[in-house]
């Protein structure tokens, strides 16, 4: 099936479902220009970071200032990236009524930025800074951001401890709100567009199990193989050609 086909079944299937939602990860920031971590030029794979300690808890606690040096570069230049052709066309397939909710992986705040409003964000999000020590102290991301970028660190105004966005590190529990109503989602759906990821990640990677489990369907695009291609409905690798298809469409 080519692209423009692929395209056309998509909408087809998007505009009779009851309620379709969207499960999207790094696959759909790399069209946008930021680094993902477990592809082929990701961070993992980068021998000159140590990525895995800049999300590391433990490590974060013993030495904040590894994180923001190391996320300088693709977590404080986010204002400088612009939503890709899936970020806007997910924007409006939500402002017809045909896409009910987006479940995101990603922390690069691009979603909104293009257009969507019900994002749900699974792991957690840079849009706020927040001091482990004083209760209450809550710093934007542009405002963070302003400070990385002059080389130095977000401090608690009351304590000058750093602050620690609202990600989810490694070795922390994921928002329990975001987890609940993105589970909620993927039950009540009867379509779930599966969007830039492998389906690795625990437990969003299971969401679209809660789908299958309720009698709904997936369409997995992705540029590399996931544990669930065979049971989905719909397979395509190239995410940009299909968007840019669907996005004539609509």
């Amino acid at each position: 099936m080519g692209k423009n086909e692929f395209a056309v079944v998509l909408m087809e299937k998007i505009s009779a479902a009851r309620h379709c939602v969207a499960l999207t990860g790094a696959g759909v920031s790399t069209l946008s220009g930021i680094r993902d971590f477990r592809g082929k030029n990701g961070l993992y794979n980068d021998g000159s970071l140590d990525a895995e300690k800049i999300f590391d808890i433990n490590y974060f606690y013993e030495d904040p200032s590894f994180y923001y040096k190391a996320a300088a570069s693709f977590i404080y230049n986010l204002d400088e990236k612009k939503p890709s052709i899936v970020h806007t066309v997910l924007a409006k397939l939500e402002a017809g009524g045909l896409l009910k909710s987006l479940t995101t992986q990603n922390i690069d705040l691009l979603h909104q930025k293009g257009g969507s409003r019900r994002v749900i964000e699974i792991h957690g999000s840079p849009s706020i800074h927040y001091c482990l020590r004083c209760a209450g102290v809550r710093v934007s991301f542009e405002e963070a951001a302003a400070k990385v970028k002059a080389g130095e660190l977000p401090r608690c105004p009351q304590c000058n401890r750093v602050l620690k966005p609202a990600i989810t590190f490694f070795g922390e529990s994921l928002p329990v709100d975001a987890l609940r109503e993105a589970t909620a989602e993927a039950q009540k759906a009867d379509l779930m567009l599966v969007l830039g990821t492998s389906l690795t990640v625990q437990p969003a990677a299971s969401l679209p199990e809660y789908t299958l489990r309720n009698g709904g369907e997936i369409i997995i695009v992705n540029n590399m193989p996931t544990p669930l291609d065979r049971r989905a409905l719909l397979h395509f690798d190239e995410l940009g050609e299909v968007f840019e298809g669907l996005g004539k469409i609509l």
